[in-house]
């Protein structure tokens, strides 16, 4: 006999101030520290760094890694541009888009944390509304977020299959 799942808390939005390295140029750093982070998301997909890493040989000129995502992977801002970015693996070599900039992906982490619970077990039809509910939430906020196999559309696909159902039983 298979055992209940257990219930995923209920996420809070939150905003953490990090400290950047010091060869991150200035206005990076000061959007870490001022505007902040989200201080977690969801499940594993995204969870903060307790101090930033700045990463050569990635980018134009670097990126910092701000947040852990999945077993292995990374969320970074990308120097140059000031894109959120996902590096895939710790040994990678290449990042793929997440929000155009800080500002926009934390306010998609609190629209899509605002709108959990996203159904209950077993509610295998309400999956698919629910990840096109997400998609339209975070598009809205962002246009450019629903990038293919990105951050965010992988997290709606996530979503559509039931991998985050609230499990209250």
């Amino acid at each position: 006999m298979s055992q209940p799942l257990p219930q995923l808390p209920k996420p809070e939005f939150v905003l953490i101030s990090i400290e950047a390295p010091p060869e991150v140029p200035a206005q990076i750093a000061v959007a870490l520290g001022e505007t902040g982070i989200p201080g977690g998301l969801i499940g594993y997909e995204y969870r903060p760094l307790s101090e930033s890493v700045y990463f050569e040989g990635i980018g134009e000129r670097g990126l910092v890694a701000i947040a852990s995502s999945g077993l292995f992977g990374r969320i970074a801002v990308d120097v140059a541009t000031g894109h959120v970015v996902q590096i895939p693996k710790a040994e990678s070599t290449t990042a793929s888009y997440v929000n155009q900039d800080l500002g926009s992906f934390n306010r998609c982490v609190a629209a899509v944390i605002a709108r959990f619970p996203f159904y209950a077990e077993g509610d295998e039809e309400r999956c698919a509304e629910v990840a096109a509910e997400l998609r339209d939430l975070v598009s809205g906020i962002d246009e450019t977020a629903l990038v293919h196999n990105g951050f965010w559309e992988t997290f709606c696909d996530d979503v559509a299959i039931g991998d985050y159902a609230d499990w209250d039983e």
